[in-house]
């Protein structure tokens, strides 16, 4: 199976887990004619997305108490958006991306597109970029680490993001104020504000019920905000008010394969 089938691997890979109770790297490898290497960093990714457990030399199924009381990480919803926010993204582009579960959403798409550099201030989305099977040039911003948002933050990092231009930012928000623009909780603001400045679009992530929330915190004025992806939930008014600022919107629909 040639490399540039990703998807379809780890997909197989999955389904020869459930029918086998567990896998084994080598044999893996030598199923879809691939390296070791390759398999393992499809395992790791499988992982990430909590679809698997890893194991000296393969991976076994998540064990069913593991599910008790706990909501998948990422839901249809923040893989539609992933995915048109991906399907934006230009060969060779020069991209941010902010911590958060939606934009980390991203990253299982990110190998299909050469050359890319990405600058993020998340360590969850560089470990995940890093385990990619063609692995973009990862920058990292360094700065201040805050527990709340589990991202860097502060000075130092803004001084790093403002010796780059980026091609585009893709960020998420706590909540969306029809007339100011993105809100958060956290009140380290000051980063969100660097990476806009530095990229030419700016695309905010967030699922529609997120839309109208009322926090105190403005992080994003609408006049910063090139496109907004959402999903298709998102009601009628709400996308007549957001489109008459002037911004893209995009209501992603759930993929039947998803």
């Amino acid at each position: 199976m040639s490399k540039r089938n990703t998807p379809q691997r780890r997909h197989n890979i999955l389904a020869l887990l459930a029918e086998q109770g567990e896998v084994s790297v080598d044999a893996l490898a030598k199923r879809f004619e691939t390296s070791e290497v390759t398999i393992r960093k499809d395992l790791a990714a499988l992982e990430t997305n909590g679809l698997l457990l890893r194991r000296y030399g393969g991976a076994v199924p998540v064990p069913q108490e593991m599910f008790v009381g706990v909501t998948h990480p990422v839901s249809s919803y923040k893989r539609a958006i992933a995915c048109a926010a991906v399907a934006g993204i230009r060969e060779h582009a020069r991209i941010i991306i902010d911590s958060g579960s939606t934009t980390a959403a991203m990253i299982a798409e990110l190998g299909r597109h050469p050359g890319l550099v990405v600058m993020t201030n998340s360590l969850n989305v560089a470990r995940a970029i890093s385990e990619l099977e063609h692995e973009p040039v990862l920058l990292m911003t360094g700065g201040t680490w805050d527990p709340h948002s589990e991202s860097f933050q502060g000075q130092v990092a803004e001084q790093v993001l403002r010796s780059y231009d980026f091609d585009q930012l893709f960020i998420g928000a706590d909540g969306i104020d029809l007339n100011r623009g993105t809100t958060t909780f956290n009140e380290l603001l000051g980063l969100s504000r660097v990476m806009a400045e530095v990229a030419r679009e700016v695309i905010v992530m967030v699922e529609s019920d997120k839309v109208g929330r009322k926090i105190p915190n403005l992080e994003l004025p609408w006049s910063s905000v090139t496109t907004l992806i959402t999903d298709e939930r998102l009601p009628q008014s709400a996308r007549d008010d957001i489109q008459a600022r002037g911004i893209n919107l995009i209501c992603a629909a759930i993929s039947q394969e998803q």
